[in-house]
């Protein structure tokens, strides 16, 4: 395996080289953002929304962008190539820059940190994707703006551990009027027993999930209803089958809430079809882009 390349405030050096100050005030606040893309084929899935997110986050921030977005995709690349980056994902790392450590923001000439990483992961089988899991519901005890992809997210970190150390894959959090929310890290679907898929609407309790985006296509094409509206952790657990969405995980099946098991307890129909039809878009993409 090649030599782990870092992207850190306009240079690549050696991942183990690779340290910001420790007035960051992404460490001391944990004031930035960060996105995560998949890489497939060397491609870069789904680039332009990934970018289109970091653009809201770093405006919702009031965070300037640390390098344009044109220098961003140039550099997203060049990560790939340095890295040899086939099957994986890349990250970034955006904060509001080092200055001593004081509540407000800091001068106005201060310079965001920029930090790009790059992860050998293997692109999951057929077998492997479709395999059903279990989510744990949980209260949902985060802040009130999880539409900004913020590194805030310990009460996500919190939540996935009870999760994991339950048996889990993953926690699905409920409001306080037992409506689901989202996962520490996934959107959350359930479909019903007329085949409609449900998942929540965009809201500032949720985070705008690129794989939810996407999906909207590719259910509009296989002919599939889609509702974008609340649904309850009881309606979850009645539902004919449910799965999860984010980069890595793509189309998820749920195959238990708690305890309870949903549909005969494997992957629905319905789920398998959603799910075959994305993997299917994203080769797709990656076909087109090696041509261009």
């Amino acid at each position: 395996m090649p030599r782990q390349i870092t992207y850190l405030n306009g240079e690549f050096v050696p991942h183990e080289k690779a340290f910001v100050h420790v007035d960051d005030r992404g460490f001391t606040f944990a004031d930035g953002i960060y996105d995560f893309i998949l890489v497939h084929k060397g491609c870069l899935i789904n680039e332009e929304a990934h970018l289109d997110r970091i653009d809201y986050s770093l405006g919702e921030m009031q965070i300037e962008w640390p390098l344009s977005r044109d220098d961003l995709k140039t550099t997203l690349r060049e990560m790939v190539r340095r890295n040899e980056l086939v099957e994986g994902f890349v990250y970034m790392q955006f904060t509001r820059g080092v200055a001593p450590r004081d509540h407000p923001f800091p001068p106005k000439d201060t310079k965001p940190t920029a930090v790009i990483t790059a992860r050998h992961m293997p692109f999951a089988t057929w077998e492997q994707a479709a395999k059903g899991v279990g989510v744990l519901t949980l209260p949902d005890e985060r802040w009130k703006r999880c539409d900004i992809k913020s590194l805030a997210i310990l009460p996500n970190i919190l939540a996935r551990e009870k999760a994991v150390r339950a048996g889990a894959a993953e926690a699905w959090m409920f409001d306080e009027d037992g409506f689901i929310t989202e996962g520490p890290a996934c959107n959350a679907w359930i479909i019903t027993k007329d085949g409609t898929v449900v998942t929540r609407h965009l809201d500032r309790a949720i985070l705008s999930g690129v794989t939810r985006r996407k999906l909207r296509a590719v259910l509009q094409s296989q002919g599939i209803t889609l509702e974008e509206r609340k649904f309850s952790v009881e309606e979850a657990k009645n539902a004919a089958e449910a799965y999860l969405t984010n980069s890595p995980y793509l189309v998820k099946p749920v195959t238990k809430i708690d305890d309870t098991v949903i549909g005969t307890g494997q992957a629905g129909p319905v789920t398998l079809k959603i799910l075959k039809a994305y993997r299917a878009a994203l080769e797709e993409q990656c076909d087109t882009r090696s041509n261009q």
